[in-house]
């Protein structure tokens, strides 16, 4: 069983091989719910075709890097 503390302002790290697991990464979004006493924490999926494939390729500049580049 993983651990962590609640720190001052109600934050809370997930233990990283939860997030990686359940593929937690920046910018994902929780729902959180109780449920007899316990805290649930639901990731939130967003069915967006494009971000689905985003970054897929390795590339992970920004649009406007790539356009620099491309114009010289």
């Amino acid at each position: 069983m993983l651990q962590t503390k609640v720190a001052e302002r109600g934050q809370i790290t997930i233990p990283k091989p939860i997030r990686e697991r359940l593929g937690i990464t920046p910018g994902v979004i929780l729902t959180f719910s109780t449920r007899d006493g316990k805290l649930i924490a639901t990731k939130i999926t967003i069915d967006d075709p494009i971000q689905k494939y985003y970054g897929c390729l390795g590339n992970e500049k920004r649009t406007d890097e790539i356009m620099r580049e491309l114009r010289g």
